[in-house]
């Protein structure tokens, strides 16, 4: 695509390509991964940055299950009351703004 209409236009730029490797290579790891982890029960320290969130949810104990998710739950509670508060104070201050610059026009 050109400037103005300037230049060739029937060129494309595909970069799917990169990104089809990078899952391929991905599946690769993670099938890897699967593969070690049946020879050694220690296969974590080996490949480190296999690491991630998915271990949370892994676990087999639903009590634990249980009190993680109420865990996250608390946690976002707790966030969007804080940010429900940050709002209440932003309204507070606008008001007060408001009233100010009423004042001064009559």
């Amino acid at each position: 695509m050109g400037l103005f209409g300037f230049g060739k236009k029937d060129k494309v730029l595909d970069l799917t390509e990169g990104y089809k490797r990078q899952v391929a290579k991905a599946e690769q790891m993670k099938q890897a991964q699967r593969d070690s982890s049946d020879a050694s029960p220690f296969s974590f320290f080996d490949s480190p940055a296999a690491t991630g969130s998915s271990d949370d949810m892994d676990s087999s104990d639903p009590e634990e299950r249980k009190k993680k998710l109420a865990k996250r739950i608390m946690d976002m509670t707790e966030k969007l009351e804080d940010i429900s508060n940050q709002l209440y104070h932003l309204q507070q201050r606008v008001e007060v703004l408001e009233r100010k610059l009423d004042i001064r026009r009559t």
